[in-house]
């Protein structure tokens, strides 16, 4: 008998100091693009498992980020010489993510604090992009925010404060809206469990965006036989005009 309360007490202690989790699904592991893809909609979700299963009064403080894939990527900046624009400066970033989006439930600045925010990469202007070069840091400021203003404005860079709903305290989604012009890849689903500033818990889900069908075919032939592909779109190009030209005079 004394050995089970033993035991009991072992397993009291055990749970109590288990850690805050996070369970979390989303709504699809791969998402493939064919020729009518127009975007997607890519809904996360999940539950927070407590310590001794006791629930805070407070909302938790949770963010989602969805990223990838990272690639070197230079980015250059135009000016008029002799009339004529011409590429005069130019940056080169080395993790670069080719998609970065992040939902939280409230206002960044009011979740984590600067330091917080650059460790976990929470919000586009945390981003560690690595820049190289010899370009002073004024110079690399301004080349990171034109990339960031660029990528914005396409579509691949975003933030949704505020768009983590939380029920109960306990169960948790956020919606990330993937655009037609995302890049093919690895990509992943990171959700940050937030307290003081601080994160607690943390879990990841990996996702999948590839090709499929004759795009997949296209993307596949353009980059495993690149001079064939070049000579057979330059043939069907020359096959086209010919085309088009013999229909022009019978008319």
């Amino acid at each position: 008998m004394s050995r089970l309360l033993a035991l009991f007490a072992i397993w009291l202690a055990c749970t109590a100091a288990a850690p805050v989790k996070l369970i979390t699904d989303i709504s699809q592991s791969r998402i493939d693009i064919i020729y009518t893809f127009k975007g997607a909609e890519l809904l996360v979700f999940g539950a927070i498992q407590y310590a001794n299963g006791q629930v805070p009064d407070e909302p938790p403080g949770l963010a989602v980020v969805m990223r990838g894939p990272a690639e070197p990527v230079t980015v250059r900046k135009k000016a008029r010489v002799a009339g004529i624009w011409v590429n005069t400066r130019s940056a080169r970033f080395e993790s670069a993510p080719g998609f970065y989006a992040v939902a939280t439930s409230k206002p960044i600045a009011k979740l984590v604090d600067q330091r917080t925010a650059t460790i976990w990469e929470i919000g586009v202007d945390s981003l560690q992009l690595s820049p190289t070069g010899n370009a002073t840091p004024a110079e690399t400021e301004e080349f990171e925010h034109g990339l960031i203003d660029l990528r914005r404005r396409n579509g691949l860079f975003a933030e949704h404060e505020g768009a983590v709903g939380i029920s109960q305290n306990i169960l948790y989604r956020a919606r990330i809206a993937i655009p037609s012009s995302v890049p093919v890849g690895s990509y992943t689903a990171q959700i940050f469990l937030i307290k003081n500033g601080e994160v607690i818990a943390q879990s990841t889900s990996p996702v999948e965006i590839d090709k499929s069908g004759f795009e997949r075919w296209v993307f596949v032939a353009a980059h495993n036989h690149s001079l064939a592909y070049g000579l057979a779109a330059v043939a069907a190009a020359l096959l086209a005009g010919w085309g088009a030209g013999l229909i022009v005079r019978r008319n």
